[in-house]
């Protein structure tokens, strides 16, 4: 059980908010700010209450890179976008830890707001260092956990440091675990679910969750591509791994709760610019590949969308970012705004993004910020970052 923001008195305190601002940055300017404004409701209440607020969050994966750029992961540009959303002063200081951003944090009055460097721009937070979490430790009074999309990481952040203050949950977090366990546990009937994408080994534990308790699952993009090929039904590259393919082989395709694409987009080159044919998946040549659902395929899927009573989609249908593969995300996304009487979920930055950019996500009940952490709460999984506030 997670304790509420509203239990505890935050006038004069430093709150530690660990966010996610993990947010697609070009020329310095923030392109996509959907998870910096699910963090507004938690920071303007905390700013009511008179809270002294120090903003944690990482962006992209420093540690794997050789040279760690601190121009190209850093959060200054979040800080830029957050005043413009806030319309007030937003600190940043270039660094996480140390006698600097302890001094700023000290500096800070009631209500102001500052934001450190990107948390992984330091070895430890990775590692989950326990020295690391005791230097972040030392900046605030509590801790406020607004990184569901993180929550299924054992970084030092997420869950050493809520160890060592008293922590809270905020509204956005609290939200996400509201929503998905609605989906997972207790569900108005007809459930449908919708997975696509590319990425089958984090989405394969869902999937098989979901097959005890869904009504229909509709599967799409890459995702139904490689289901088509291992069941021998389309060729195609690459082959999954060996655990992948024994768990697909086991799927077992007469369910009436399982829909395939029964017919497809495919071309020899991803432009599209040689050729784009609708044809089924078992008539695909060699030298052709899947980029998109059918008509077909789209028309049987909004029949059952159109009778949901529950809907969760993550996952695009095709390559979405071509015009000319566009049709099935767009449709199914169509389909589902056109249900007005369901329960409505989407989740993964890529559904997102195209749902954005068809203007159809205020159309929907709930946009999940999660990916990874999202699917593994959906697969009964504990989360690390749940835990650690518990």
């Amino acid at each position: 059980m997670l304790k509420s923001l509203k239990d505890y008195n935050f006038q004069n305190k430093r709150v530690l908010v660990r966010c996610d601002f993990n947010v697609p940055i070009e020329n310095g300017r923030v392109v996509d700010d959907f998870k910096i404004q699910r963090s507004l409701e938690t920071l303007n209440y905390l700013k009511r209450q008179g809270a002294k607020i120090i903003l944690l969050s990482h962006l992209g994966r420093p540690e794997e890179t050789k040279q760690r750029s601190k121009k190209k992961f850093s959060l200054r540009p979040v800080a830029q976008r957050l005043e413009e959303l806030l319309k007030e002063k937003v600190k940043f200081f270039p660094k996480c830890i140390g006698r600097g951003p302890k001094k700023e944090a000290q500096r800070l009055k009631p209500g102001e707001i500052l934001l450190l460097e990107n948390l992984r721009l330091e070895r430890g937070e990775v590692e989950n260092d326990e020295k690391f979490s005791q230097a972040l430790a030392e900046l605030g009074d509590v801790y406020v956990s607004e990184a569901f999309s993180v929550a299924h990481r054992k970084h030092a952040s997420i869950v050493t440091l809520p160890r060592l203050l008293p922590h809270y949950g905020g509204f956005s977090l609290e939200k996400e675990i509201e929503v998905l366990s609605k989906i997972s546990q207790d569900p108005q009937r007809p459930l449908v679910i919708i997975i696509g994408g590319a990425k089958i080994a984090s989405k394969m534990k869902v999937i098989e969750r979901f097959l005890e308790i869904a009504d229909h699952l509709l599967f799409g993009g890459k995702i139904a591509n490689i289901i088509l090929r291992v069941k021998g039904i389309c060729p195609g590259k690459p082959w999954p791994t060996e655990e992948i393919v024994e768990k697909i082989e086991k799927l077992n395709l007469t369910d009436p709760k399982v829909h395939l694409p029964v017919d497809v987009l495919v071309s020899p080159d991803p432009s599209g610019e040689v050729y784009v044919r609708d044809t089924g998946p078992g008539n695909v040549r060699k030298d052709e590949e899947i980029f998109d659902i059918g008509e077909e395929t789209i028309t049987s899927f909004s029949e059952i969308i159109r009778e949901a009573k529950t809907l969760f989609w993550s996952g695009t249908l095709g390559m979405h970012e071509n015009e000319k593969f566009s049709q099935g995300t767009k449709g199914i996304a169509e389909a589902i705004a056109r249900n007005y009487d369901a329960f409505k979920v989407v989740g993964g930055g890529d559904t997102i993004a195209a749902v954005r950019k068809f203007n159809l996500l205020d159309r929907f009940s709930f946009a999940s910020t999660g990916g990874s952490a999202m699917l593994s709460f959906l697969a009964g999984e504990k989360l690390p970052g749940i835990e650690a506030l518990e």
